[in-house]
Parts: C-alpha cells; sequence; structure tokens
C-alpha cells in the first residue's frame, strides 16, 4: 500500500557507471586487517571458526598458528592495525614482552626492529606451545621465550590455564596448575628499550616490586586490570610512575560497562581495564 506523499525510486543497475560499482565493490570487500596482510574473504574464513582446534593462516609470508579465532583476529587489529606498540627506539633495542601470548607482539617488534633482542614470559600451555611455533615459523634470532609467569619471586605458582588471554595466576589451587614463576626485578639488570607487561591482574604486585629498577626503562606498556574496591592501586601505580620519571598516556582497554553510572551487568571479569603508556619526557 503506497504511503502519500513518498515516492520511492529504484535504482537502475545499467545506469551504475562500471567506475562506480568498482568503487562499491572495493568498498564492501575492504578489510581493515589488510595493513597485516589478510584479505577480506580471509578475514571472514577466520572469524567464523571454532575455537579449541590448532589453526593458521600466513602473516608477512609466514605460517602464524593460533586456536581462538575472535582472539587472534583482535590481536592483529590492535598490534598490527592500530599498532598500539608503535614506538621511536635505538637500534638493537632490548624488549622484555612479559605474557607475551601466542607471539604476535614478538612479530610485530622483530618486523619493527629486526636486531630487536626479546625475552618473552606466557605460562600458559597452549599459548606457549603456539608461540613456540610462531617463533620458529619466522626463524627469528635473538629471541628468548621462557614457559614462566613473572613475579614478584622465584617460586611456583597456582595458574588458571585456559589457553586464551585470560590465563591469570590465581590465590587459590581450585582448577588450576602449577607453573614456574620468575621474579622480574632479578632480570633488570641492564637498561631495557620497552618493558611489556600484559600479565591478567599480577601487574599491579610485580609493578610494585620493581618500582625502584624503573629508571633502567625507557618505554613500559602496563595494561591494568581491577576492580572498584582497589582504586587506590591506580594511585599508587602513577605516583610510582611520576616518582620514576615517566609521563603517560591512558586508553581504555576494554569498554567494560557501556553506561558507567549505570552499570548493569559488565563484559569483563574486571571493573576497570586500562591500557598505560609509560615513557620519558621528550627532551627539546
Amino acid at each position: 500500500m503506497p504511503v502519500s506523499g513518498l515516492q520511492v525510486k529504484t535504482l537502475d543497475s545499467k545506469a551504475v557507471s562500471p567506475k562506480l560499482e568498482a568503487i562499491c565493490l572495493s568498498y564492501m570487500f575492504k578489510s581493515n586487517y589488510t595493513k597485516a596482510g589478510l584479505s577480506w574473504l580471509r578475514l571472514q574464513q577466520i572469524k567464523f571458526q571454532l575455537s579449541g582446534k590448532s589453526r593458521s593462516t600466513q602473516l608477512f609470508g609466514r605460517t602464524v598458528h593460533f586456536t581462538t579465532p575472535l582472539e587472534f583476529l583482535h590481536g592483529i587489529r590492535e598490534i598490527f592495525v592500530d599498532e598500539i606498540y608503535r614506538q621511536p627506539l635505538q637500534p638493537h633495542p632490548l624488549v622484555i614482552d612479559c605474557g607475551a601470548n601466542i607471539g604476535l607482539s614478538i612479530i610485530y617488534m622483530k618486523q619493527s626492529y629486526p636486531d630487536a633482542r626479546i625475552i618473552g614470559f606466557e605460562p600458559d600451555n597452549t599459548n606457549f606451545r603456539l608461540l613456540e611455533e610462531n617463533v620458529r615459523s619466522f626463524g627469528y634470532k635473538d629471541v628468548s621465550i621462557r614457559k614462566e609467569a613473572v613475579w614478584v619471586e622465584n617460586t611456583e605458582l597456582h595458574f588458571a590455564d585456559t589457553g586464551s588471554m585470560s590465563s591469570r595466576i590465581e590465590e587459590s589451587s581450585g582448577a588450576t596448575k602449577i607453573v614456574k614463576a620468575t621474579r622480574l626485578k632479578d632480570l633488570l639488570t641492564e637498561p631495557v628499550d620497552f618493558l611489556k607487561m600484559d600479565i591478567e591482574g599480577a601487574e599491579y604486585a610485580v609493578l610494585k616490586d620493581i618500582r625502584e629498577k624503573l629508571p633502567l626503562v625507557k618505554n613500559m606498556f602496563l595494561e591494568y586490570h581491577g576492580n572498584f574496591n582497589q582504586s587506590a592501586e591506580l594511585s599508587n601505580i602513577f605516583t610510582w610512575l611520576t616518582e620514576q620519571g615517566f609521563s603517560y598516556y591512558i586508553k581504555e582497554a576494554s569498554n567494560v560497562y557501556h553506561t558507567p553510572f549505570d552499570r548493569g551487568r559488565r563484559v569483563s571479569g574486571y571493573d576497570v581495564q586500562l591500557n598505560i603508556f609509560c615513557f620519558r619526557p621528550f627532551v627539546s
């Protein structure tokens, strides 16, 4: 039934120029992931794969392995498309990657700085297996990976081994495994160009332990995970960073509450999840 006053016109396909048609098709199939070499079609193939099974795809001409497609694509977008770790570093930089996961951050740093020396830590069994395969696939030199958690002492810890980005140290045993933990402070014996800490809730304790060693660190990335009853932690972190000469920039790592005043259901296991970029002030 026609609506009064409303005229509807159809578009004659013959009236669409080949150039406009090509532009429309190009727009439809354009992938934000082409920066990482993933076509729109390959992106769709990965997106709809099931988790839990070993998968692989090509990344910069090499085979990269993963088991959780959506987490893999999230990592690709964050690291290679948005380039959250992009930074100016001196030649032959030393990078310590705490929470290396399957190695995408290591691949990015080696693509940016082929002569970088990297030490990567990943305690999760599945993630570490994939990390080994990916480092081997790219044939990197000067990359040392360790199946260990970073902590405030050399010990063994209960660890929730989920095979995902949410693997973390646990205080109680429960359904956890025992992993080796290494005191990060003991490793900070020389200048570090980039220290990355994405360790799912352990970052506050570790940062507190290493704060006196922070003058050795040029740039640091810290993903903070916390709850509202831990608000004092953030205040302490910013105090330590300022005391050790860092400037910092904060971005939301996860949009935990879409309406923060009316919080309702959160989309993360934490109330606060922040990316904190720490760097030395520029000298003019």
